[in-house]
């Protein structure tokens, strides 16, 4: 193999190496017995230094004579194909720019080269060919790339190039399309769990109050070794979250959604076949890894995106979630997050039609009617949150989804759309003696019970008074000494799609979210808590302080990605065409 010419002496390596001559007649020397030539490659090939070649960045020429050299190396010496995949996947994020003084590090950054977007094309380029001539490929690579995914706490920039390159792969290896969404989306759940919501919220408000505040040296949340960037606030949206473990997640937010837009549509239109199979992963990540999560706040909405693309999608979901609610086999906590799911994705979803979400009513209201005819005679008749955990959240999900659709049902035939709220024997379920109102949120409960007084279909205030009469104060020494407190989630309720709060991302979820929108003809005797606005919670109040915040681990439920990468800040990403370029 010939090593040598204009493209080195212009560019040279930190180390320059002589052959003494072309590989063809070193070989042509040898097969005379003339072996001085042999014996100095051999002598070069054995130096350390060797397998630094800088090959990405160099000109043309040099980076196709090395993917040539690549394919022959792993097509002939499957060996090296486990080194060759860790030299590819290392280039898949920025290098670290650090500058010293001494032994002090005075600057540590991304290093934004502008050749990046030619640098990640090359690694592919390097990778289809080795997918090309080793089929086992993808079965060596996948714990390579998850062994390379960096720290959660890196730069922004780090996460979203890395992200960006995983997704890539999955184009061109989309036997791994599955698993590389799993470990991106199990990432992104650490990053979420670890950011609850009023933290952010908190964080969001106050430097919104004071834009010229406190610095970022006061910032108590960046854990990371090495110091995020300065937030650049010239980013094209606008949108920089303060909150950095919430900026870190929003961008790996709007790379992952930018993806199932781009995958799912063909030349601006909607490929049927290409999104069932992208739904099917995605589906089946989130009864993996996102389901059995409680209390994340951001990343379950990449189903929530894709629903929105079409009906049929929404309805596959509600009908997923549905079937696992009534699983008998399922683990309770399952069962109960599933009809969260269900509740919240009524409510939210804009893009659901009332005759849909009707539909859902129907198989949820007469299952709640079954289960209360199996129950009411028997010795477990009785509040028992551990008895019945499933049946009294797939009654909340039922109130919580009338508090926001219930204008909808009424509107247009109110004589009929009453009908239909009659005929589903709310107060039925409000009487029995399992007693859902008991154990329901009360900003639910109150709500539910405004709306249903108003159009005479139930009066819950009798039961609710009793409850409030029954409810037994609960003793904690947690905190070091004894606290008097009630615990007005015994549930452990939260809602999986309440507001959105990350700023870039959320401008794709803002036009399909249904915010809260108080009813104006129902009196509720509840105290108004102030808000801290931020995103679209801004007429987002419902529920605000009532549902728990996450936890800093991730738990089991208890109880356009072209033009978003192209914006100043992430400068240098590559290009989305290669979705469309066949190789």
């Amino acid at each position: 193999m010939e090593i040598e010419g204009r493209d080195f002496l212009n560019t040279p390596p930190k180390k320059t190496v002589r052959f003494g001559g072309t590989v063809a007649n070193t070989l042509a020397k040898l097969q005379k017995g003339d072996t001085s030539d042999y014996e100095l490659i051999k002598h070069q090939l054995s130096d350390p230094d060797i397998k630094k070649l800088p090959w990405l960045g160099r000109s043309q020429a040099v980076v196709e004579e090395y993917l040539a050299f690549l394919s022959n190396l792993v097509s002939a010496q499957t060996v090296y194909l486990r080194a060759c995949l860790r030299m590819v996947v290392t280039n898949f994020a920025p290098k670290r720019i650090r500058i010293q003084e001494g032994n002090v590090d005075i600057s540590d950054s991304d290093d934004e080269d502008e050749n990046l977007p030619r640098t990640f094309d090359h690694c592919h380029q390097a990778l289809q060919l080795i997918a090309r001539y080793v089929p086992s490929t993808s079965r060596f690579l996948m714990p390579i790339l998850s062994d390379k995914f960096p720290f959660v706490q890196k730069s922004s920039r780090t996460l979203e190039c890395y992200v960006h390159n995983l997704l890539r792969v999955s184009v061109y290896i989309p036997d791994l399309r599955r698993d590389i969404l799993e470990l991106i989306i199990s990432k992104m759940l650490t990053l979420d769990v670890s950011a609850p919501r009023s933290e952010i919220e908190e964080v969001e408000s106050g430097a919104q109050q004071d834009a010229n505040g406190a610095s970022q040296d006061e910032c108590l949340f960046d854990m990371d070794e090495e110091e995020d960037a300065p937030l650049d606030s010239s980013r094209a949206d606008g949108a920089v979250m303060v909150h950095p473990v919430a900026e870190r997640l929003d961008t790996m937010m709007a790379v992952l959604l930018a993806y199932i837009k781009d995958i799912c549509h063909v030349n601006g239109s909607l490929d049927i076949e290409k999104t069932k199979a992208v739904y099917r992963d995605l589906v089946s990540v989130f009864d993996k890894v996102v389901l059995p999560t409680h209390a994340s706040c951001h990343v379950q909405y990449y189903m929530f995106y894709l629903c929105s693309f079409r009906l049929g999608l929404a309805e596959a979901f509600l009908d997923h979630l549905w079937k696992m609610l009534q699983a008998p086999n399922q683990p309770p906590v399952l069962r109960q997050a599933a009809a969260g799911y269900m509740g919240s994705f009524m409510a939210r979803a804009k893009f659901l039609p009332v005759s849909t979400v009707k539909a859902c009513l129907d198989l949820l209201v007469p299952w709640l009617h079954l289960y209360i005819d199996s129950q009411d005679a028997g010795s477990k008749a009785f509040c028992d949150i551990n008895l019945h955990g499933p049946f009294y959240t797939a009654c909340q999900a039922v109130f919580y989804t009338l508090i926001f659709r219930h204008s909808a049902i009424l509107e247009g035939n109110m004589k009929k759309g009453l009908a239909y709220l009659q005929g589903l024997n709310l107060e039925r379920i409000v009487m029995c003696q399992l007693n859902p109102l008991r154990v329901c949120l009360p900003a639910v409960t109150n709500m539910f019970a405004a709306i249903t007084r108003k159009y005479q279909l139930v009066f819950c205030y009798t039961i609710i008074e009793r409850n409030n009469r029954n409810l037994l104060p609960v003793v904690s020494c947690s905190t070091g000494g004894n606290s008097v407190s009630t615990n007005t989630n015994p549930l452990d309720t939260f809602f999986p799609f309440d507001p959105y709060l990350l700023k870039s991302s959320g401008k794709l979820i803002e036009p399909i979210y249904q915010v809260w929108e108080e009813p104006s003809d129902c009196m509720i005797d509840v105290p108004k808590k102030q808000v801290r606005k931020g995103s679209m919670e801004e007429e987002d109040d419902f529920l605000h302080g009532e549902t728990p915040q996450g936890d800093s681990v991730v738990g089991m439920t208890p109880g356009s990605y072209d033009s978003h990468l192209h914006s100043p800040r992430s400068f240098g990403s590559p290009s989305v065409s290669f979705l469309q370029r066949p190789f």
